[in-house]
C-alpha cells in the first residue's frame, strides 16, 4: 500500500492513500461491523432474547391489535390471558377490539402475562394501539 504522509508542526496530520486502497479498507471495515453485529445478535439469542417471527411482525405492521397478536402467538385463549393478567374476559375482549384503552397498570399486567415489554402493546406516543 502506498501512503503519502502529511505533517503539520512536526506531527503526522494526514495519511493519503490511493482510492482503490481506501475502498479495500472501507470494505474490510464494513465486513468487520457485520461480523460484530452478527456476534452480538447471536450472543443476545443465546442469552434468551426472543426473536419475533415474521407472522407476528407482519400482523403488527398490518395494524392488528398487539394484545390479540401476542396472545394468539403465545397460544392463549382470552380466558387464559385474562386470568393471568387479573382482568375479566369481557374487559380483555374490549381491549382487543379497541373499544377500551386500558390503564398503564393494566397494560403492564397484560404485557407481563404475555412475556413482552409494555412497548410491544402501545404505540410510540404512549397511547394503546
Amino acid at each position: 500500500m502506498s501512503v503519502q504522509v502529511i505533517e503539520k508542526n512536526g506531527q503526522i496530520e494526514w495519511a493519503v492513500i490511493p482510492y482503490p486502497e481506501y475502498q479495500k479498507l472501507l470494505d474490510a471495515w464494513e465486513m468487520l461491523e457485520d461480523i460484530r453485529a452478527y456476534d452480538e445478535a447471536k450472543a443476545n439469542i443465546e442469552a434468551g432474547e426472543e426473536l419475533i417471527p415474521s407472522k407476528v411482525a407482519y400482523a403488527l405492521l398490518d395494524g392488528k391489535n398487539p394484545i390479540r397478536v401476542w396472545r394468539e402467538y403465545r397460544g392463549l385463549t382470552q380466558q387464559q390471558l385474562a386470568e393471568k393478567a387479573g382482568i375479566s374476559k369481557p374487559y380483555l375482549s374490549q381491549l382487543e377490539s379497541g373499544k377500551r384503552n386500558g390503564t398503564t397498570d393494566m397494560l403492564k399486567n397484560i404485557a407481563q402475562a404475555l412475556h413482552v415489554g409494555l412497548d410491544e402493546l402501545v404505540d410510540v406516543s404512549g397511547e394503546p394501539e
